[in-house]
């Protein structure tokens, strides 16, 4: 049950300290970045402090030596110096029956041709785990016992090994896993996707405002669109007024000249008193429907050109939409 809990503690600190140390970055928030290098520190000393009543009382077991037999035996390494050398065991405790075990021991490379298959070693292991064996300088009775001693092969079906955690040990720590990771996208889930949707959004609100290309001077201005749009197309006029009146003064003006693809407008000159309108509370939302209605309804042939004027009149605004074609042009008051 212990290894169980423990299990899924370590999971969620993996969770927890990988999504802390990344979600940390991503909202920029620095505590939460060390949060998620401390963890994992953290917990290995509390697992430490934890473990060491039980390495106190594995210590005081008394390990039991026996005669070992070297079954095979396969160096991991070629350099020079010390290499670390696997072996395959069939350990013969006394008045016991005899079992394969694995054992690691670091051997010189001018002392490796002392170690062949058959030779008789000996081993020392704690009694309650014989797979942690391990080969031992031996005294003087043990060396003389390995010295006239033959062993049998035990059977490869009798090899000690640490028992498994289990099948639920891994799902505890995948769990824990999620848990830690669900944890932390929570907690800061506002800072991690709000930001991303807000500049979506004002992107889209910068994109909708902006036209294509503005060219302004102190007495006119030019909005132009892409030719793949039209400023007879449902709201693209306004988008075309707000992105002028980002870059002009758009409270005067004297006329504006509505074309496919481009905006005209001419400022009143400063100083003079003139009729003028302002630009912004132009009702554009009628302009589509009026050129639809006009290009319709005015027989002058296909294909067509069409462009609403604007201008004060009388202290109202009047709009006039004038189509040209083959068979000449019309026009049609708004």
């Amino acid at each position: 049950m212990i290894k169980l809990v423990r299990g899924f503690l370590t999971g969620a600190v993996i969770g927890v300290t990988v999504s802390a140390f990344v979600t940390g970055i991503i909202i920029e928030n620095v505590p939460l970045i060390l949060t998620g290098i401390g963890l994992p520190f953290a917990y290995g000393l509390l697992l430490f402090v934890a473990g060491m009543p039980r390495r106190a009382r594995e210590a005081a077991v008394v390990p039991r030596v026996a005669l070992a037999k070297i079954e095979s035996l396969r160096a991991s390494g070629t350099e020079t110096g010390d290499v670390p050398v696997r072996f395959d065991l069939t350990v013969a405790p006394y008045g016991e029956p005899s079992f394969r075990a694995k054992a690691r021991l670091d051997v010189n490379l001018v002392d490796l041709p002392s170690y062949r298959p058959g030779d008789v070693l000996v081993v020392a292991y704690p009694p309650d785990r014989p797979w942690k064996a391990r080969i031992v300088e031996p005294d003087a009775e043990w060396a003389r016992r390995a010295a006239g001693a033959t062993l049998a092969s035990a059977p490869e079906s009798t090899v000690v090994r640490k028992p498994s955690a289990g099948s639920g040990h891994g799902f505890l720590v995948l769990l824990g896993i999620l848990v830690g990771v669900a944890v932390v996208v929570l907690q800061f889930r506002t800072e991690l996707f709000a930001p991303a949707a807000e500049a979506s959004e004002a992107s889209e609100a910068s994109e909708a405002a902006e036209p294509t290309s503005v060219t302004s001077s102190s007495g006119s201005a030019t909005v132009t669109v892409d030719p793949g749009q039209s400023l007879a197309d449902v709201g693209e006029l306004r988008r075309a007024v707000d992105g002028l009146a980002q870059h002009a003064d758009v409270t005067k003006v004297l006329t504006a000249v509505v074309q496919e693809h481009r905006l005209s407008v001419v400022f009143a000159p400063t100083g003079v008193t003139v009729p003028s309108f302002d630009l912004r509370a132009l009702p554009v939302d009628r302009v589509p429907a009026l050129v639809a209605k006009a290009r319709s309804t005015l027989e002058v042939g296909t294909p067509q050109t069409w462009q609403v004027t604007v201008i004060p009149f009388a202290g109202a605004v009047t709009l006039r939409i004038v189509v040209t074609g083959p068979d000449g042009s019309a026009s049609l008051g708004g």
